[in-house]
């Protein structure tokens, strides 16, 4: 049972198309497989493992990203639900700078999005109650912790539809400086 690696717009965020095996009992989708990513030309050493749920739909939660020397790549599913999942290229000197990506990840298209250091993570919920998994390479590190707002005119992102709720925290990331030039990865 083999994924597609999928190229996104955004330089090194990766859609993994997973393929499910099913039959009259259920079905089966591997969310992970070490081999399978380094053949794709990821390296991903999983450290941790997150669960979240979002209970409304239209809540941002975002944009969130861990800062040097312990930036960290997310793997992200969504396993019930539906949700905008939006990668923000941070890094700097990367051809897709300040670019942004979304996808739509839900428990029925069986996609992950591969979001690397440096790229800003975020999503918004289109259903109810959304479970999302997190696969990380990186341990949390909250003196590590960066985001940037979601709603950042200079980037632009286009939430499909009105944002009903953010944390107090993802409501206070700033707004881009007119001179920021990047996240050294």
């Amino acid at each position: 049972m083999e994924a597609d690696f999928l190229p996104s717009p955004i330089h090194g965020v990766m859609i993994v198309q997973r393929r499910r095996v099913e039959d009259t009992r259920g079905f089966l989708t591997r969310l992970y497989a070490a081999e399978s990513f380094e053949s794709a030309g990821l390296r991903t050493r999983i450290v941790q493992i997150n669960h979240t749920l979002t209970k409304r739909a239209g809540v941002v939660r975002g944009m969130h990203f861990q800062n040097p020397p312990s930036p960290e790549t997310k793997v992200v599913a969504c396993i019930r639900g539906e949700v905008f999942d939006v990668a923000v290229d941070l890094r700097k000197g990367s051809p897709t700078f300040l670019q942004w990506h979304a996808e739509v990840l839900s428990s029925l298209n069986d996609r992950s999005l591969v979001v690397p250091d440096g790229v800003a993570h975020g999503f918004q919920a289109l259903t109810r109650d959304c479970e999302l998994v997190y696969l990380h390479t990186a341990p949390y590190d909250p003196l590590r912790e960066g985001g940037v707002s979601a709603v950042d005119p200079r980037l632009g992102i286009a939430w499909p539809i009105p944002i009903s709720e953010m944390s107090e925290r993802d409501r206070s990331y700033p707004l881009l400086s007119s001179t920021f030039g990047g996240i050294d990865v």
